[in-house]
Protein backbone atom coordinates (compact mmCIF):
# COMPACT_ATOMS: atom_id res chain seq x y z
CA UNK A 1 0.00 0.00 0.00
CA UNK A 2 1.06 3.09 -1.07
CA UNK A 3 2.42 5.40 1.95
CA UNK A 4 0.34 9.37 2.02
CA UNK A 5 3.42 11.14 3.80
CA UNK A 6 5.91 9.75 0.81
CA UNK A 7 3.47 10.56 -2.39
CA UNK A 8 3.60 14.00 -0.57
CA UNK A 9 7.15 14.09 -0.38
CA UNK A 10 7.15 12.87 -4.17
CA UNK A 11 4.91 15.73 -5.05
CA UNK A 12 6.86 18.12 -3.08
CA UNK A 13 10.22 17.00 -4.61
CA UNK A 14 8.46 17.30 -8.48
CA UNK A 15 7.56 21.56 -7.10
CA UNK A 16 11.18 21.67 -5.20
CA UNK A 17 13.47 20.22 -7.94
CA UNK A 18 16.14 18.98 -5.39
CA UNK A 19 16.19 16.51 -2.49
CA UNK A 20 17.75 19.83 -0.32
CA UNK A 21 14.84 21.72 -1.64
CA UNK A 22 12.37 19.42 -0.73
CA UNK A 23 13.72 18.24 2.95
CA UNK A 24 14.38 22.62 3.49
CA UNK A 25 10.75 22.96 2.70
CA UNK A 26 9.15 19.98 4.64
CA UNK A 27 11.65 20.22 7.73
CA UNK A 28 13.51 16.95 6.87
CA UNK A 29 16.99 16.22 6.31
CA UNK A 30 18.25 15.46 3.28
CA UNK A 31 19.28 11.97 4.13
CA UNK A 32 15.47 10.94 5.00
CA UNK A 33 13.92 12.56 1.79
CA UNK A 34 16.06 10.48 -0.08
CA UNK A 35 15.49 7.44 1.98
CA UNK A 36 11.56 7.93 2.11
CA UNK A 37 11.53 8.47 -1.64
CA UNK A 38 13.62 5.08 -2.22
CA UNK A 39 11.50 3.37 0.15
CA UNK A 40 8.84 4.77 -2.40
CA UNK A 41 10.40 3.28 -5.23
CA UNK A 42 10.56 -0.44 -3.74
CA UNK A 43 6.89 -0.05 -2.95
CA UNK A 44 5.69 0.94 -6.62
CA UNK A 45 8.25 -1.46 -8.31
CA UNK A 46 9.65 1.18 -10.15
CA UNK A 47 12.48 3.62 -10.61
CA UNK A 48 11.07 7.03 -9.21
CA UNK A 49 13.98 8.88 -9.29
CA UNK A 50 16.93 9.14 -12.16
CA UNK A 51 20.22 9.82 -9.81
CA UNK A 52 23.12 11.54 -11.08
CA UNK A 53 26.40 13.19 -8.90
CA UNK A 54 24.70 16.23 -10.38
CA UNK A 55 21.44 15.75 -8.51
CA UNK A 56 18.28 13.77 -9.67
CA UNK A 57 14.81 14.52 -11.59
CA UNK A 58 11.63 12.52 -12.14
CA UNK A 59 11.76 9.70 -14.61
CA UNK A 60 8.51 9.09 -16.62
CA UNK A 61 7.15 6.81 -14.09
CA UNK A 62 7.98 9.21 -11.47
CA UNK A 63 6.17 12.43 -13.08
CA UNK A 64 3.01 9.60 -13.82
CA UNK A 65 2.96 8.72 -10.09
CA UNK A 66 3.41 13.15 -8.91
CA UNK A 67 -0.18 12.99 -11.24
CA UNK A 68 -1.85 10.38 -9.91
CA UNK A 69 -0.78 11.54 -6.17
CA UNK A 70 -2.47 14.67 -6.59
CA UNK A 71 -5.98 13.50 -7.30
CA UNK A 72 -5.23 11.14 -4.31
CA UNK A 73 -4.35 13.43 -1.76
CA UNK A 74 -6.85 15.81 -3.06
CA UNK A 75 -9.61 12.65 -2.55
CA UNK A 76 -8.33 12.34 0.64
CA UNK A 77 -8.95 15.88 2.23
CA UNK A 78 -12.10 15.94 0.61
CA UNK A 79 -13.18 12.94 2.54
CA UNK A 80 -11.65 13.92 5.52
CA UNK A 81 -13.79 17.47 4.91
CA UNK A 82 -16.95 15.24 4.50
CA UNK A 83 -16.29 13.47 7.39
CA UNK A 84 -15.56 16.49 9.56
CA UNK A 85 -18.34 18.51 7.97
CA UNK A 86 -20.62 15.63 8.97
CA UNK A 87 -19.92 16.10 13.06
CA UNK A 88 -20.18 19.74 12.03
CA UNK A 89 -17.38 20.56 15.22
CA UNK A 90 -14.62 22.19 14.52
CA UNK A 91 -12.00 19.55 15.30
CA UNK A 92 -7.95 19.27 14.80
CA UNK A 93 -5.16 20.82 13.54
CA UNK A 94 -6.02 24.68 11.53
CA UNK A 95 -2.19 25.53 10.00
CA UNK A 96 -2.18 29.17 8.86
CA UNK A 97 1.21 30.82 7.49
CA UNK A 98 1.58 34.77 7.01
CA UNK A 99 4.09 37.22 6.16
CA UNK A 100 6.00 38.95 9.55
CA UNK A 101 3.52 42.02 10.02
CA UNK A 102 0.25 40.40 9.00
CA UNK A 103 1.11 37.98 11.75
CA UNK A 104 1.87 40.58 14.39
CA UNK A 105 -1.46 41.92 13.36
CA UNK A 106 -3.81 39.08 13.41
CA UNK A 107 -2.23 36.58 16.31
CA UNK A 108 -3.93 38.55 18.66
CA UNK A 109 -6.98 38.52 17.04
CA UNK A 110 -7.58 35.16 16.10
CA UNK A 111 -6.70 33.52 19.76
CA UNK A 112 -9.25 34.59 21.96
CA UNK A 113 -12.26 33.52 19.24
CA UNK A 114 -10.86 30.26 18.35
CA UNK A 115 -10.10 28.89 21.77
CA UNK A 116 -13.71 28.95 22.26
CA UNK A 117 -13.16 25.69 20.31
CA UNK A 118 -11.62 22.58 22.70
CA UNK A 119 -11.40 20.31 19.93
CA UNK A 120 -9.13 22.44 17.85
CA UNK A 121 -5.78 23.88 17.74
CA UNK A 122 -4.12 26.51 15.62
CA UNK A 123 -0.86 27.06 14.52
CA UNK A 124 0.08 30.44 12.99
CA UNK A 125 3.54 30.64 11.32
CA UNK A 126 5.74 33.27 9.61
CA UNK A 127 7.31 33.23 6.24
CA UNK A 128 9.41 35.98 5.56
CA UNK A 129 9.02 34.61 1.35
CA UNK A 130 6.05 34.77 -0.89
CA UNK A 131 5.89 30.73 -0.72
CA UNK A 132 2.00 31.02 0.82
CA UNK A 133 0.03 30.10 -2.20
CA UNK A 134 2.43 27.12 -2.40
CA UNK A 135 2.24 25.80 0.78
CA UNK A 136 -1.38 25.99 0.26
CA UNK A 137 -1.00 24.40 -2.84
CA UNK A 138 1.38 21.32 -1.39
CA UNK A 139 -1.14 21.17 1.69
CA UNK A 140 1.97 22.13 4.16
CA UNK A 141 -1.00 24.32 5.59
CA UNK A 142 -4.46 25.33 5.38
CA UNK A 143 -4.60 28.96 4.94
CA UNK A 144 -1.93 31.57 3.83
CA UNK A 145 -2.56 35.25 4.19
CA UNK A 146 -0.78 36.66 1.07
CA UNK A 147 -0.28 40.33 -0.21
CA UNK A 148 -0.84 41.86 -3.73
CA UNK A 149 0.28 45.15 -5.23
CA UNK A 150 -1.37 44.13 -8.47
CA UNK A 151 -4.88 45.59 -8.16
CA UNK A 152 -5.51 42.52 -9.73
CA UNK A 153 -7.79 39.63 -9.00
CA UNK A 154 -5.38 36.75 -7.89
CA UNK A 155 -7.95 34.22 -8.01
CA UNK A 156 -7.50 34.17 -11.88
CA UNK A 157 -4.93 32.32 -13.80
CA UNK A 158 -2.63 29.89 -12.39
CA UNK A 159 -4.35 30.39 -8.96
CA UNK A 160 -7.51 29.96 -9.90
CA UNK A 161 -8.11 26.42 -8.32
CA UNK A 162 -7.70 27.74 -5.33
CA UNK A 163 -10.28 30.15 -3.09
CA UNK A 164 -8.93 33.59 -2.65
CA UNK A 165 -11.21 35.66 0.07
CA UNK A 166 -10.28 39.26 0.07
CA UNK A 167 -9.17 40.69 3.54
CA UNK A 168 -8.46 44.45 3.89
CA UNK A 169 -6.55 47.31 1.60
CA UNK A 170 -3.91 48.07 3.36
CA UNK A 171 -2.05 51.39 1.92
CA UNK A 172 0.84 53.23 2.20
CA UNK A 173 1.68 55.71 4.96
CA UNK A 174 4.65 57.94 5.63
CA UNK A 175 6.31 56.89 9.66
CA UNK A 176 8.19 59.88 10.72
CA UNK A 177 9.58 60.23 14.21
CA UNK A 178 6.99 62.54 16.51
CA UNK A 179 9.52 65.20 16.92
CA UNK A 180 9.76 65.58 12.93
CA UNK A 181 8.81 68.87 11.14
CA UNK A 182 6.86 66.28 9.11
CA UNK A 183 4.79 65.36 12.15
CA UNK A 184 3.00 68.69 12.09
CA UNK A 185 -0.07 67.83 10.47
CA UNK A 186 -0.28 71.66 8.75
CA UNK A 187 2.77 70.86 6.82
CA UNK A 188 1.93 69.51 2.87
CA UNK A 189 3.22 66.40 2.08
CA UNK A 190 4.57 66.78 -1.74
CA UNK A 191 6.79 63.85 -2.21
CA UNK A 192 9.14 65.94 -4.73
CA UNK A 193 9.73 68.43 -2.20
CA UNK A 194 11.10 65.10 0.45
CA UNK A 195 13.62 64.19 -1.88
CA UNK A 196 16.45 65.14 0.64
CA UNK A 197 15.12 63.33 3.96
CA UNK A 198 16.82 60.35 4.85
CA UNK A 199 15.28 58.02 3.77
CA UNK A 200 14.96 54.07 5.22
CA UNK A 201 13.30 51.41 2.84
CA UNK A 202 13.24 47.67 2.44
CA UNK A 203 15.54 46.04 0.32
CA UNK A 204 14.74 44.84 -3.29
CA UNK A 205 12.79 41.95 -3.00
CA UNK A 206 10.97 42.60 -0.03
CA UNK A 207 7.80 42.74 -0.47
CA UNK A 208 7.36 46.10 0.98
CA UNK A 209 9.66 47.59 -1.28
CA UNK A 210 6.78 47.14 -4.40
CA UNK A 211 5.05 49.73 -2.76
CA UNK A 212 8.23 51.80 -2.05
CA UNK A 213 9.27 52.01 -6.23
CA UNK A 214 5.35 52.25 -7.08
CA UNK A 215 5.22 55.79 -4.67
CA UNK A 216 8.89 56.73 -5.80
CA UNK A 217 8.32 55.96 -9.29
CA UNK A 218 5.97 59.11 -9.93
CA UNK A 219 9.08 61.48 -8.88
CA UNK A 220 12.13 59.38 -10.73
CA UNK A 221 12.90 56.47 -8.32
CA UNK A 222 14.45 56.53 -4.55
CA UNK A 223 16.11 59.46 -3.23
CA UNK A 224 20.15 59.27 -3.25
CA UNK A 225 19.94 59.66 0.41
CA UNK A 226 18.09 55.97 0.91
CA UNK A 227 19.52 53.33 3.84
CA UNK A 228 18.06 49.64 3.11
CA UNK A 229 17.26 47.47 5.94
CA UNK A 230 15.61 44.56 6.16
CA UNK A 231 12.25 43.80 8.15
CA UNK A 232 9.29 46.86 8.75
CA UNK A 233 9.65 46.22 12.06
CA UNK A 234 13.52 47.16 12.28
CA UNK A 235 12.30 50.38 9.90
CA UNK A 236 10.45 51.73 12.13
CA UNK A 237 12.77 51.09 15.24
CA UNK A 238 15.01 53.10 13.62
CA UNK A 239 12.38 55.76 12.42
CA UNK A 240 11.51 56.01 15.89
CA UNK A 241 14.58 56.83 17.25
CA UNK A 242 15.28 59.62 14.51
CA UNK A 243 17.88 57.80 12.02
CA UNK A 244 15.32 58.75 9.07
CA UNK A 245 11.86 58.53 7.69
CA UNK A 246 10.29 55.93 5.80
CA UNK A 247 6.84 55.09 3.77
CA UNK A 248 5.61 51.41 4.91
CA UNK A 249 2.11 50.04 4.55
CA UNK A 250 -0.72 50.96 7.18
CA UNK A 251 -0.61 47.05 8.46
CA UNK A 252 2.79 47.76 9.86
CA UNK A 253 1.14 50.34 12.42
CA UNK A 254 0.02 47.49 14.04
CA UNK A 255 2.30 46.30 17.18
CA UNK A 256 4.94 49.16 16.01
CA UNK A 257 7.10 50.91 18.45
CA UNK A 258 6.14 54.07 20.08
CA UNK A 259 7.83 57.76 19.22
CA UNK A 260 6.24 57.70 15.85
CA UNK A 261 3.63 59.64 13.58
CA UNK A 262 1.88 58.22 10.49
CA UNK A 263 0.23 60.64 7.85
CA UNK A 264 -1.42 59.81 4.80
CA UNK A 265 0.39 60.33 1.32
CA UNK A 266 -1.03 61.28 -1.53
CA UNK A 267 -2.24 59.05 -4.25
CA UNK A 268 -0.79 56.27 -1.85
CA UNK A 269 0.04 52.59 -3.45
CA UNK A 270 -2.37 50.67 -1.75
CA UNK A 271 -1.88 46.59 -1.58
CA UNK A 272 -4.55 43.92 -0.62
CA UNK A 273 -4.58 41.02 1.55
CA UNK A 274 -6.02 37.54 1.13
CA UNK A 275 -6.27 34.67 3.10
CA UNK A 276 -5.78 31.40 0.40
CA UNK A 277 -7.64 27.87 0.81
CA UNK A 278 -8.15 24.83 -1.01
CA UNK A 279 -11.45 25.05 -1.61
CA UNK A 280 -12.49 21.42 -0.10
CA UNK A 281 -11.38 22.60 3.09
CA UNK A 282 -14.11 24.82 3.42
CA UNK A 283 -15.87 21.72 4.52
CA UNK A 284 -13.80 21.25 7.62
CA UNK A 285 -16.03 23.42 10.07
CA UNK A 286 -12.19 24.17 11.92
CA UNK A 287 -11.37 25.93 8.85
CA UNK A 288 -14.66 27.74 8.31
CA UNK A 289 -14.34 29.16 12.02
CA UNK A 290 -10.49 29.91 11.18
CA UNK A 291 -11.55 31.81 8.26
CA UNK A 292 -14.37 33.90 9.79
CA UNK A 293 -12.66 34.90 12.85
CA UNK A 294 -9.47 35.99 10.02
CA UNK A 295 -12.18 38.12 8.36
CA UNK A 296 -13.70 39.36 11.86
CA UNK A 297 -9.64 40.34 12.56
CA UNK A 298 -9.54 42.04 9.11
CA UNK A 299 -12.40 44.29 9.83
CA UNK A 300 -11.08 45.10 13.14
CA UNK A 301 -7.40 45.75 12.02
CA UNK A 302 -8.40 48.10 8.83
CA UNK A 303 -10.60 49.59 11.11
CA UNK A 304 -7.37 50.54 12.98
CA UNK A 305 -5.38 51.11 10.35
CA UNK A 306 -8.30 53.21 7.99
CA UNK A 307 -6.36 55.85 5.78
CA UNK A 308 -6.49 59.36 7.56
CA UNK A 309 -8.44 62.40 6.07
CA UNK A 310 -6.31 64.08 3.40
CA UNK A 311 -3.77 66.66 5.03
CA UNK A 312 -4.66 65.18 8.71
CA UNK A 313 -1.74 63.00 10.37
CA UNK A 314 -2.49 60.63 13.12
CA UNK A 315 0.25 59.80 16.27
CA UNK A 316 0.12 56.29 17.15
Amino acid sequence: MLDLRRLQLLREFSVRGTIVATANALGYTPSAVSQQLATLERETGVALLDRSPRGAELTDAGRLLVTQAEEILALVEATESVLAEQADIALGVVTVTAFPTAAVAFAPRLAPPLRRHEGMQLILRQTLLATGTQKVRSREVDIAIIDDWTGQDPGRGPDSGLRHVHLLRDPMVLAVPEDHRLADPDVPLVLDRLLGESWIVAPAGERSRYGTDSLFSEVGGLPAATWEFEGLGTILSLVSNGIGIAAVPALAMVGAPAGLVYRRLPSPPVRHLYAVLRPASLRRPSVRVTLEALRQAARDVEGEIDPLPSGEGLPY
